[in-house]
């Protein structure tokens, strides 16, 4: 037992005392000897690992974790996931722990306890419905103990100013649990009502407000508060190039290269042994009838039993009988399902073949691979395809097709077990060609006289290995009979090959180390290879050093991490003896941390017979073929071994390090160069320059054994296979070519080869480049054996902003806690930072198992990258730092203040400018008559429509099914208006003046019950009646407009009266408390005298309540003035008159659908057919089938109910046409707006609909706000929208850049219609009110009759809004009045494309017009006809100046980021994105399962940040409905906010990127 060394002064005092106890057994003879041992070797097992020589990273990485433990400790906010979130998801349960392995494994799989100081994860509390879960179940006591003791800690520590990030150990912060609520789940609340969804939550005082969303936001601030890494340069523009270099800084203090320049290192003269086979086909020839029952192959089962052998005679005549059936075609074969076979099917010579053998048959591979050399056949070698959706199978497909493949030579049991059709067929493979499938098993006999073909010439290919290259395009290698020949003769001789020796192989024996050495170099020297298939490595990791044991083995071919195994198997350790081996080959010796797993082995097996001399590294690559092998026997343990600085090996500069330092990184020699090879060492960017002695290089081979080229690719085989090495002047060192091996190195003293890279696996990140290889050592030294499951670990790099991110994803072990997790990656970010000084830009952890694999098992690297960026990766925990890794934002913008407008309107002028004005067009001239003056308002208009076109059907309202609901006459509406008049007076006493809250639902009541208020003098006040599947949040806002609108009474129906007074009400607010209310359902009988009370011009004729985007609830002032020359400029505009049929389909409560759908039909006598928008989501065919039905001409709508249409219609198109729906006769299909034109769904509507015969140019919006509800309208003869491309990036500086269609950066702004007639608008700079100059953005005044009084109030801060209806510019015209709309926008001068007005429409205006003498309008006939200017002034509209976001002194739209958010992700349904302290938030509703939430984290930060040069703060991704929109459509992210800072979101997800 003495090798049993441990210190048992460190052991657990349980484990001492079972010790103890059994010594005093065994003094007492209680227990034998034996039985002694062994109970002491199983208790203390668990030890000895721990006290194996430490590998050199872990020491380095806790030291470094130690010295950060003294460093002051933000406290970082831990991410919140819902409780289903916690739980695994079924598609994970699904993956079979037990059946993973890895390639690349580097820790073992003991199952241990988490850590003591650890613990288990917090308590769930049941959670309350309707609320969100506090997540931390202290009392307010231990809250207070915990600040006193962090005062105390502050007192005694006070944080040093520092310049480092530090991301230290993250504080306990419990896991943040929410529960799913039945209220905000999917399908919860319509569409129409997402808003307002979120009451105040007010703190209950239990102590949890601590850990409230707003709490962790501030946790983070304090965290981000500390500077950064790096300064930022100084100012400079957002552009491409300022970007790119700041991405790649040229260091001052870096350090350079100083040595002279390098010579080529040659290697010693091949000698060829006299009695070596000429060619491989002689060798055979030679061992098959010579030593013919010599076995040349022997493979073991997956129970370690030698289950199959190959002797030499077996492999000639099988590798006969399948040359000569292809060349003969004397096997049946079975077509793949992917189409007839093309051209001529028939194997000449020199035809490819793919070899498709499992990993467990390497004899039925070896017989095909010779019987295709005996051929003269070249042949693939490809991994078996298992399932349809192998990662990296389509390339596989492209390979297989450039090489012209058409026959798969597979064995009995590997056809049997591919995937098949329903008729037998193999399945046709996505992305490969149609294949014959040809087992190589029982085939006849050839004839007696049968001799295989003359050998092909030494130029022509041999086999064709495939590769791949980093972002995993698989390519395939030529290697030509010459090279194949040359390579197996160098490895004769390096390896000291000879006859009979037995040989263990573990790697695949299909490509690179295992094909070279176990297939050919054996066959070649008549040796005989033992192969342990991978299947049986994962169960008995020691079966290879059994195989050495029993076979007195003298070579073994593995890799670092069968060595690593080998080394956890300790139970199999007792009957192995290793002393027959004289070279323990490791194929990857390449890889920087091989070094450990071979210190470690020989540490532990040198008792059992291996050499320090017998360990030799080598390095290749499937181009270079091998480069370096370290000879056995020569040199022990003390081989050529470099501790250097990680530091310069990053800068590309060869540096020693001192042997403690924390970031160093000691490497091993790959031993020496091949016989009869020259190496030179190239620069790794730009021309091939050969690299001082202390560079770091790619290095490239010249021998006549390496690949010549990429089958079909020259380009690329130019560039790696045709390389002509410079010197320092540029000149050739001479004509030879060399050949790019892939892997990055130098040369050290005595020739050694040194290699710390590879190509593919470096990661240059600003300017400095690191190694995939040393990044995944760290992160294994952390804690491995704890968290990460079987050291399954992928790093990669991602092209972010110009410079390359470094992304970590592992698998963690099934038994991890959610808080456990977090710590590890907080801990995993200060190794990586301390020790290679670069940040991890996104750290992500899945479930075991989860990581696409190789066929060996390993990780499929380009595979996990391209899943991660197309979000299916399905992490499990997600941390992104883009905070701490992006250095290349740009500087922010400074505001010159010394620029005053007077200045702008200079340099306006001097440019040649126009200043931003433009007017619509005249509204005509005005009849002062009397008859005109009697009839000037709209309630007098309705009073006299009821006189002279009493029958006129004004108005039809349909119902969901199509079909006419209500009908109304001029006179019917009059006489109802007057009965609701006398309501009002009999029973509701009402006084001229007196505000009436109207709650209808959409119909005709709402327009009758309008009337009867302007009838007696009332002043009516439209609202949503409360939604009764919402009313917790749809109640309080229409109370709210009742109290602040100061209504003394409302006026409704029996349902919505039935609804308000309901018990469901009155448990949201009391129901007593509303004003006396009014039913239009319970008129008096009797008919009374109506008291009409005439308007006059200023007296209010309504008053008009939204909520604005902000959030804010604002009334208007709409005086009787107004509302005529409203409906005036609509009609002039338009073309409306009474034989006009006009289509509406959108909300009549505020703005400029209550004008559409309440005045503008009595103004002008049109007929409204009505829909309600709540119809059209019942049935999305209703709005446009009723304007087929009625062939209407002019159609309003929301955008809501275009998007309804376009989603829900998308499929059906055909089946419209069908039913003979035609959208010809549609002139104008206007968008009712008060937001930037959705340019994109206004497109897709169009070209939808175009296959009903909607006309493209038909489709428009309009544009209004508060202070104008209609400023632009596209009118029935206005020219077609006209659209631009502006610059991004200028926009953000509120500068507008015209630019190209297809730009980088561009935005496509369409305008909002034409300026309505008597409408005129300038824009003006918000901040100096100086006027802007054409196409410069500023905010958009307005001057018009139709401008609303004032506000009526606005529910917040008055002061603010003092001026909006009284703005006056401080330059130029000074003296006129505006209206502020408090959007941002520009003017620009257009051409007109084409003007859409028919001379029989024109001209037939008057007589329709005068058919019913209206005189009110009468006079608006003159100005009709357009301007016959070619130019008109657009108005394009780019956002609200309220939703604006400041961040970094740049103006951002929330729209633009949230279309590029609802790009990154086909999950992605809505997207809104507000700011809270400097902190931008994005949320995301998820239209998928909850465990595809982590997905869309890095997706959304990457997309920002490319394309918005934004840094995201935290990312909330929540169920579908969860984003509030209003009746118009617009999102409310206001209400969102508050929502989300109250803690009122049932979130899947809160990540809180660092």
């Amino acid at each position: 037992m003495a090798d049993l060394s441990v210190d048992m002064s460190n052991l657990p005092d349980e484990i001492r005392d079972k010790l103890a106890e059994l010594d005093l057994e065994l003094s007492e003879g209680d227990i034998t000897q034996k039985g002694y041992e062994k109970k002491r070797t199983r208790l203390l097992t668990p030890f000895i690992s721990q006290q194996q020589p430490q590998e050199v990273r872990q020491e380095a990485v806790q030291q470094a974790l130690a010295e950060m433990q003294n460093r002051p400790k933000p406290s970082l906010p831990m991410p919140s996931k819902r409780t289903s979130m916690m739980a695994k998801s079924p598609d994970r349960e699904r993956h079979d722990l037990s059946s993973s392995s890895d390639e690349d494994s580097c820790t073992g799989d003991a199952e241990l306890p988490p850590p003591p100081e650890l613990g288990s994860p917090p308590a769930r509390r049941p959670i309350q419905p309707h609320s969100r879960a506090h997540p931390h179940p202290l009392p307010q006591l231990h809250h207070q103990r915990d600040r006193d003791r962090e005062r105390e800690r502050e007192k005694k520590h006070p944080p040093k100013e520092r310049t480092e990030l530090d991301l230290s150990e993250f504080t306990h912060l419990p896991a943040y649990v929410t529960n799913a609520t039945a209220a905000s789940r999917r399908g919860g609340a319509l569409v129409a009502d997402r808003v307002q969804c979120y009451a105040q939550a007010e703190d209950t005082g239990t102590g949890t407000g601590r850990w409230k969303v707003s709490a962790k936001i501030q946790q983070l601030l304090n965290t981000l508060k500390r500077p950064k890494r790096r300064p930022l340069p100084e100012f400079y523009e957002d552009d491409d190039i300022e970007l790119e270099l700041a991405a790649n800084p040229k260091d001052p203090n870096a350090p350079k290269p100083e040595g002279g320049t390098m010579t080529p290192a040659v290697g010693e003269q091949l000698v060829v042994p006299a009695g070596l086979p000429r060619n491989l086909e002689a060798a055979l020839q030679r061992y098959g009838t010579a030593s013919f029952k010599a076995n040349m192959a022997t493979v073991l089962d997956p129970n370690g039993k030698l289950s199959n052998s190959l002797t030499y005679g077996k492999l000639l005549s099988r590798s006969l009988k399948i040359a000569h059936a292809l060349l003969n075609k004397t096997f049946t074969s079975k077509a793949s399902s992917g189409g007839p076979m093309s051209g001529d099917n028939s194997i000449k010579l020199g035809d490819r073949v793919a070899l498709v053998y499992p990993n467990n048959d390497p004899i039925n591979f070896i017989c095909a691979f010779y019987g295709c050399l005996q051929a003269g056949i070249v042949p693939v070698p490809i991994e078996v395809p298992l399932t349809r959706r192998d990662a990296g199978l389509q390339q596989v497909g492209f390979l297989l097709g450039s090489c012209g493949i058409q026959y798969a030579l597979t064995s009995d049991a590997c056809l049997k077990g591919l995937p098949k059709t329903s008729s037998g067929d193999v399945v046709s493979f996505r992305g490969w060609p149609s294949l014959h499938w040809v087992s190589t098993e029982k085939l006849p006999r050839p004839p007696r006289d049968w001799i295989p073909p003359p050998r092909p010439a030494d130029e022509c290919p041999a086999h064709i290995e495939h590769t791949s290259a980093a972002d995993g395009s698989a390519m395939g290698v030529i290697v030509t009979r010459a090279s194949m020949l040359a390579h197996c003769r160098m490895l004769s001789v390096a390896c000291n090959y000879t006859e009979g020796e037995h040989m263990v192989c573990v790697l695949d024996f299909k490509r690179e180390t295992g094909l070279w050495h176990a297939v050919l170099a054996s066959v070649l020297n008549g040796m005989h290879v033992i192969f342990i298939p991978y299947a049986l490595m994962k169960v008995s990791p020691a079966s290879w050093m059994h195989m050495i044991t029993k076979h007195r083995a003298s070579i073994a071919i593995v890799k670092s991490r069968d060595l690593h195994w080998g080394l956890l198997a300790t139970r199999d350790h007792k009957e192995i003896s290793l002393s027959s081996l004289r070279m323990l080959l490791v194929a990857d010796g390449a890889n920087p941390w091989s070094l450990s797993s071979c210190d470690q082995f020989l540490s532990v097996f040198q008792s059992k017979g291996v050499r320090g001399d017998a360990i030799c590294p080598c390095a290749c690559s499937s181009e270079s073929m091998t480069v370096c092998i370290r000879r056995a026997g020569r040199g022990g343990s003390s081989a050529g071994r470099g501790v250097l600085s990680m530091s310069g090996l990053s800068y590309g500069v060869v540096r020693v390090d001192a042997e403690n330092s924390l970031t160093s990184l000691t490497l091993q020699d790959c031993g020496q160069v091949m016989p009869s090879c020259v190496i030179v060492v190239v620069k790794m960017e730009g021309p091939a320059y050969l690299c001082k002695t202390d560079e770091v290089g790619e290095i490239c081979v010249l021998s006549g054994a390496t690949g010549s080229g990429y089958w079909g690719l020259p380009g690329l085989t130019n560039t790696v296979f045709r390389v002509r090495p410079l010197d320092s002047d540029g000149e050739p060192i001479g004509e030879e070519h060399y050949v790019r091996s892939g892997l990055l190195g130098f040369l050290g003293p005595g020739g050694l080869v040194f290699v710390c890279g590879s190509r593919d696996g470096l990661m240059t990140v600003t300017g400095r480049k690191h190694n995939m290889d040393d990044i995944i050592a760290t992160v294994l030294a952390v804690e491995p054996m704890k968290f990460i499951y079987r050291g399954r670990i992928a790093v990669f790099s991602v092209r972010v902003l110009r410079d390359e991110r470094i992304c970590i994803v592992a698998e963690q072990r099934p038994d991890c806690g959610e808080e456990e997790s977090f710590q590890w990656m907080s801990r995993v970010l200060q190794a990586v930072d301390s020790i290679h000084q670069v940040g991890i830009y996104c750290l992500a952890l899945v479930q075991p198992n989860f990581l696409p694999k190789t066929p060996l098992g390993g990780i499929h690297l380009s595979e996990c990258k391209r899943r991660f960026l197309e979000g299916t990766l399905h992490p499990s925990n997600v941390l992104m730092c883009p905070h701490t890794c992006v250095t290349n934002l740009p500087k922010p913008r400074e505001i010159h203040s010394d620029v005053g407008p007077a200045s702008v309107i200079v340099g306006n002028l001097v440019q040649g400018n126009r200043l931003a004005s433009a007017q619509g067009r005249d509204m005509g001239y005005t009849d002062d008559s009397d008859a005109a003056r009697k009839y000037q308002f709209i309630s007098q208009i309705l009073r006299w429509r009821a006189q002279s076109t009493s029958d006129h059907v004004i108005f039809t309202l349909l119902n969901a099914k199509g079909a006419v609901s209500k009908v109304l006459t001029c006179a019917e509406l009059h006489k109802k208006a007057e009965r609701i008049g006398n309501l009002l007076l009999e029973k509701g006493r009402v006084n001229t003046g007196d505000h009436v809250a109207l709650i209808f639902p959409p119909g005709l009541d709402l327009i009758c019950a309008f009337y009867g208020c302007l009838y007696v003098g009332a002043v009516p006040v439209t609202i949503r009646p409360p939604h009764p599947q919402n009313l917790h949040t749809t109640l309080p806002t229409v109370r709210m407009i009742v109290d602040v609108s100061k209504a003394t009474l409302v006026l409704s129906n029996q349902s919505v009266i039935k609804l308000l007074r309901s018990k469901e009400a009155s448990n949201v607010l009391d129901s007593k408390a509303w004003p006396m209310t009014l039913d239009t359902d319970d008129m008096p009988k009797k008919k009374l005298p109506i008291m009409y009370r005439a308007p006059t011009a200023e007296m209010l004729a309504y008053l008009d309540f939204s909520v604005s985007t902000t959030g804010m609830l604002a009334g208007i002032k709409m005086s009787h003035a107004a509302v005529t020359s409203l409906c005036r400029s609509m009609k002039i505009a338009c073309e409306l008159y009474p034989s006009r049929h006009i289509a509406l389909c959108l909300d009549p409560y505020c703005g400029l659908g209550f004008a559409l759908w309440c005045l503008s039909s009595i103004y002008s006598g049109h007929h409204s057919i009505l829909i309600p928008p709540s119809e059209v989501e019942v049935n999305p065919a209703l709005w446009l089938s009723a304007v087929s039905q009625y062939k209407v001409r002019d159609t309003f709508c929301s955008y809501g109910v275009m998007e309804l249409c376009t989603k829900g219609l998308g499929s059906s198109v055909n089946q419209l046409k069908s039913k003979g729906i035609n959208l010809a006769c549609v002139r104008t299909c206007v968008v009712v707006a008060e937001e930037r034109p959705r340019i994109n769904l206004t497109n897709s509507f169009s070209k939808l609909f175009s296959a009903l015969g909607l006309s493209p140019r038909a489709v428009s919006t309009s544009f209004g706000c508060r202070v104008n509800i209609a400023i632009c309208l596209q009118g029935a003869s206005s020219p077609e929208p006209s659209t631009v491309y502006v610059d991004l990036r200028a926009l953000r500086n509120d500068r507008v850049s015209l630019v190209e269609r297809g730009s980088p950066h561009s935005l496509c702004l369409m305008e909002s219609g034409k300026l309505l007639p008597g409408v005129k608008v300038i824009t003006a700079n918000p901040e100096t009110k100086g006027q802007c100059g054409d196409s410069h953005l500023g905010e958009i005044w307005v001057q018009s009759p139709h401008n609303a009084s004032g506000y009526f109030t606005i529910y917040g801060d008055e002061s603010d809004y003092a001026d909006h209806f009284s703005a006056q510019l401080v330059t130029g015209n000074t003296g006129e009045v505006y209206a502020r709309t408090g959007y941002l926008g520009f003017l620009r001068r257009t051409e007109i494309s084409s003007v859409n007005t028919s001379l029989d429409d024109s001209s037939s205006m008057l007589p329709r017009d005068s058919d019913t003498d209206s005189l009110a309008s009468a006079c608006g006939s003159v100005s009709i006809l357009p301007d016959s200017h070619d130019t008109h002034d657009a108005v394009f509209v780019v956002g609200a100046l309220d939703e604006t976001i400041m961040l970094r002194g740049m103006r951002y739209h929330p729209i633009d980021i949230e279309n590029s958010v609802m790009r990154c992700h086909k999950k992605i349904a809505e997207c809104a994105v507000f700011t809270w302290t400097n902190l931008l938030v994005v949320v995301v509703e998820l239209d998928g399962n909850d465990s595809e939430a982590l997905n869309l984290v890095p997706l959304v930060t990457n997309t920002v940040l490319e394309e918005h040069h934004l840094i995201v703060g935290v990312v909330v991704v929540v169920d579908p409905g969860v984003v509030p929109i209003n009746s118009r459509g617009e999102k409310q992210r206001m209400h969102l906010r508050d929502g989300f800072l109250s803690d009122q979101i049932d979130a899947i997800y809160i990540a809180y990127n660092m």
